[in-house]
């Protein structure tokens, strides 16, 4: 455990450095990887506040979010659920959105099923691909101060392509659209912790065939 001026300090230098810009950075892909208006369900949105700049830069989207923590103050409607279930019926929504998200649990592929089934017409998630120099210890080293402060369970699970697509796989999903170079620091930073190590896909049910090559 940190001390709490610690996991204060830790907290403000990475709102100040990196928040403010990620939170824009990420609402705009999310804008342009959505192909369509509708509904959108954000899977572990946290305050929302990265649902609430995707619905700015698209006003046809109504987004509402879901996490297994209900947090004081929340921008945008949160329902709380048990990180295993969903509440809501097959095909609630049109779209769902998971927001670096998956490498905190156990067993991604189970929580992308759920997403599967929840949405009529894609998930679009935003991770983390375990590939090249180094890409492991450097994105333990990103969550560490990303998280690490707001006492966020951290279980380094971060999978490479060929485990990506058999989770993919697993839900019944294909890649319809996958983007790497995101501009989520700027430079010096991004010189370290971008290097394609996060990504924005966009994922449909398989039945309607995949738009581009899969994964790997």
């Amino acid at each position: 455990m940190i001390a709490n001026s610690a996991k204060g300090l830790l907290n403000r230098v990475h709102d100040s450095v990196v928040f403010g810009r990620r939170v824009k950075v990420l609402s705009r892909a999310l804008a342009a990887a959505i192909p369509t208006r509708g509904t959108v369900l954000d899977l572990g949105c946290g305050d929302g506040q990265v649902a609430v700049g995707l619905m700015a830069l698209r006003p046809d989207l109504a987004v509402q979010g879901v996490d297994v923590l209900l947090r004081p103050v929340t921008h945008i409607p949160v329902t709380l659920y048990d990180g295993a279930s969903l509440p809501f019926a097959d095909d609630s929504f049109d779209y769902v959105t998971i927001v670096d998200v998956l490498h905190h649990t156990d067993d991604p592929a189970a929580v992308l099923v759920e997403a599967s089934r929840v949405a009529r017409r894609g998930v679009v998630i935003k991770d983390h691909l375990r590939e090249g120099l180094l890409a492991g210890p450097t994105l333990r080293l990103m969550d560490w101060v990303g998280n690490r402060g707001h006492d966020v369970r951290l279980p380094y699970n971060y999978l490479d392509r060929s485990q990506w697509a058999a989770a993919f796989d697993r839900a019944g999903l294909v890649r319809a659209n996958w983007a790497d170079t995101l501009g989520l620091y700027g430079a010096p930073l991004n010189w370290l912790f971008e290097r394609k190590l996060h990504f924005v896909a966009l994922l449909q049910p398989a039945e309607r065939g995949s738009l581009s090559p899969p994964v790997g």
